[in-house]
């Protein structure tokens, strides 16, 4: 009897680094005292809010985009995102010299859809609570002949984010715990098999929000759920059912799955701006705010913790910290 192969390895991730090196940035690990004395715990934040295009997503992006073959590349890429993976694939396409199309949910945050334009890539619009993104960006590609990059289902993407949890204990050394926040569970699978892969006994935490919780029913059904559109201010986060390859890495590495609601978010942002100055998007702000809520417990301990993006326009930002909605 013969067991399949993970769908990620140490090695992938590795071999992703490598590919990035000198073309992603080396994220910063940032340190306060009085967010440590807050939570009763050494922090570690890996912001991810200063990568380019604003967040994680170019790591696995360009990972992936850079590995397909000369045809491939001539005639374009396709992919399809709420909006931080839709910049993260334009600027690669930029980078390597092809074009993109990307499929977007008709109420993206402006300023991700500006961004996204603004890389080059030409934008196709659904509606996120009737239409199926990945169905018209399938169709898309199989009409154009484009290549497909996937947000987060693919092992070239989970491999290029799990270089983000490599950097942060490059630097920080063995950590008790790392917080990671949780969409379709591509960034969370590439840091677990990093953090897992170099620290074994390190424990891995996903925060989703309440509304957004597809992966913790998973994890505890032993199958992927499917819920409703999540109505979440971490847009990032909206999803219905975790990723087929993501969650099969995850249901082996992730230890512990936290919830938060969106008020704990806002606070997470204020926090953020005000004590930390730096300013970070709703689904960046998740393990923060599972931090300062109280909804993960790390008395004593050395804690890492992944703010995976920072693309918020300033009204919106300014909406939230307010207590919008």
């Amino acid at each position: 009897m013969t067991t399949a192969p993970p769908p990620l390895t140490l090695d992938d991730v590795l071999d992703a680094a490598a590919r990035l090196e000198g073309v992603a940035h080396r994220t910063p690990v940032l340190r306060s005292r009085t967010l440590d004395e807050a939570v009763g715990a050494e922090v570690f934040l890996k912001c991810e809010n200063f990568q380019r295009v604003g967040a994680f997503k170019f790591r696995g992006a360009y990972n992936a985009a850079s590995r397909l073959t000369p045809e491939q590349r001539a005639r374009g890429i396709a992919a399809f995102s709420s909006g931080n993976h839709a910049q993260a694939v334009a600027l690669a396409a930029r980078e390597l010299g092809t074009g993109a199309v990307i499929v977007m949910p008709e109420d993206a945050p402006r300023s991700k859809r500006a961004a996204t334009e603004g890389y080059g890539a030409e934008i196709v619009t659904y509606d996120r609570y009737t239409g199926d993104r990945e169905a018209v960006a399938r169709a898309l590609a199989a009409e154009r002949g484009l290549a497909l990059i996937p947000p987060y289902d693919h092992p070239h993407v989970m491999a290029g984010q799990g270089t983000a949890a490599l950097e942060l204990l490059e630097e920080t050394g063995e950590l008790d715990a790392l917080l990671v926040p949780v969409g379709g569970g591509g960034l969370i699978a590439g840091c677990a098999t990093a953090a897992k892969g170099t620290h074994p006994g390190i424990r891995i935490v996903g925060v989703e929000p309440e509304a957004g919780d597809d992966t913790r029913r998973s994890l505890e059904a032993g199958r992927r759920v499917e819920i409703a559109v999540p109505r979440t201010i971490a847009d990032g986060q909206a999803l219905t059912t975790p990723g087929e390859l993501t969650f099969e890495v995850n249901r082996r590495l992730v230890d512990e799955i936290a919830l938060v609601c969106d008020d704990e978010i806002r606070a997470a942002m204020r926090f953020a701006f005000e004590r930390l100055k730096i300013v970070v998007e709703p689904s960046g702000a998740t393990p923060l705010a599972a931090l300062l809520s109280g909804r993960v417990g790390v008395p004593g301990r050395r804690v890492g913790v992944i703010v995976s993006g920072g693309n918020i326009d300033t009204e919106r930002f300014a909406e939230l910290c307010a207590g919008g909605a």
